[in-house]
């Protein structure tokens, strides 16, 4: 697989659309901290970490409803997004959320601006 962030955001995206309450994914520290965020901004209701087996963990997410209308990937592996933190563009006018990989971590854009700091602009989610 060449973009698990992207095979995230399609699992939730077709889980979404099909009703589903929740989805699992394999686990990795960017796709958690992608959670937390989606969580900190009130658009998932909780996620987990499970283990299931030795090699294999994964994440569980239960989603709110009708919190996500429409995730977007937007730095890919053939074309990175960089943006400072001035110029990071709002999502919807500023009623969806940016996601950012920062030196602080992954964050929000409003918090990025908050902090001052840029970088990756890794998904939109409205």
């Amino acid at each position: 697989m060449t973009d698990p962030i992207a095979d995230m955001l399609t699992r939730m995206r077709n889980a979404i659309k099909a009703g589903h309450d929740r989805v699992e994914f394999p686990a990795s520290k960017a796709k958690a901290g992608l959670c937390k965020v989606l969580k900190d901004e009130g658009y998932i209701r909780s996620f987990k970490i499970i283990a299931k087996s030795k090699n294999d963990i994964k994440i569980k997410v239960l989603f709110k409803e009708d919190a996500i209308v429409g995730l977007e990937r937007v730095s890919k592996p053939g074309l990175r997004r960089y943006s400072g933190y001035s110029d990071i563009p709002r999502v919807i006018s500023g009623l969806g959320t940016a996601i950012v990989s920062t030196s602080k971590g992954i964050i929000s854009d409003r918090e990025a601006k908050k902090l001052k700091v840029g970088g990756e602009i890794l998904c939109n989610v409205w």
